[in-house]
């Protein structure tokens, strides 16, 4: 038979293990099903366990229980920074040197469809409307051989294109530009055309009209819209040497009768760009329909025989 002492120290051993049995029970609990599964640090336990032939208690330290389990597959979620959004709705512009000093420039904005936007290039400007995908493409005449192009939209976006124009020196080019309906017009008469014969150009006029090339760039659907026009002339159009008579008018309309009205000349030559401003007075309503030639505003193109 045990001694008294061994069974006592037992006894208490055993009431122990249960204790600490009992505690674990209830203080450690499984996830359940669907629960995010989680690392559970438990308290330090403390046992005072008299062994036989100690000449005291001894302390069992139980500390630090963790409960481990496989980690969860980390579940794939979409991208959803800030910079998807602006990246997506940013404008962007490409331009490409194409034949007698042209330009095919090209602006996007996908965010901005329909928005007004204004196309700034070496003093022209002009004013156009993105179409509903948000794209705007066109056809520029060049007046510089590093031609860049600013774009601007009435939404504070904007961007930026160059293009490296080889053959600028093989053009002459005069442009005329204003704002709003100001009832401008630019007319170029060739070897001494009479208007309305073969030879004299201007947006009316038909195609193949002349040896020069014109175009008018800018909506003028918009409200207080930029609008440019340019005629170009190449120098190796013809072997006939002589002037090109070059004249800015101005229709007197209902518009614009009894108010000021701004212009401004662009005149390319020899690869130099000069510029010259108007503001003059129309006349009354009174005259409504006639014209205002303004022979001063941009120089005649003297053509020497190749």
């Amino acid at each position: 038979m045990l001694p008294k002492k061994v069974i006592r120290t037992s006894a208490f051993t055993l009431a122990c293990a249960l204790s600490i049995g009992a505690y674990m029970q209830f203080s450690v609990q499984a996830p359940e099903v669907g629960q995010q599964e989680r690392d559970t640090t438990f308290p330090v336990i403390s046992a005072a366990v008299e062994l036989p032939g100690e000449p005291g208690p001894t302390r069992l330290e139980i500390e630090n229980i963790t409960l481990t389990s496989a980690p969860a597959e980390p579940t794939a979620e979409p991208w959803t920074t800030e910079e998807e959004p602006a990246a997506r709705c940013a404008m962007v512009a490409d331009a490409d040197a194409a034949p007698m000093a042209m330009v095919e420039l090209t602006v996007s904005a996908p965010c901005q469809a329909g928005e007004r936007v204004t196309i700034h290039h070496s003093g022209i400007s002009f004013s156009a409307r993105l179409d509903d995908t948000g794209r705007f493409q066109s056809s520029v005449p060049a007046l510089a051989e590093t031609a860049v192009f600013i774009a601007e939209a009435g939404s504070g976006l904007g961007a930026v294109a160059v293009a490296q124009v080889d053959d600028l020196d093989r053009v002459d080019r005069v442009v005329l530009q204003w704002i709003g309906n100001s009832g401008f017009e630019i007319h170029a008469r060739e070897f001494g055309a009479a208007y309305g014969s073969a030879g004299h150009l201007w947006h009316g006029a038909e195609p193949g009209a002349a040896l020069g090339h014109l175009m008018r760039l800018g909506d003028d659907s918009l409200l207080a819209p930029r609008i440019a026009e340019i005629y170009s002339l190449p120098r190796a159009a013809s072997d006939r040497a002589g002037t090109v008579t070059m004249t800015a008018e101005a229709e007197v309309t209902g518009i614009n009768c009894g108010r000021d009205i701004a212009a401004q000349a662009l005149q390319l030559r020899d690869g130099r760009l000069s510029s010259r401003d108007l503001v003059m007075a129309m006349p009354d309503c009174s005259a409504e329909g006639s014209f205002l030639v303004l022979n001063n505003l941009v120089e005649d193109l003297k053509i020497a025989s190749n």
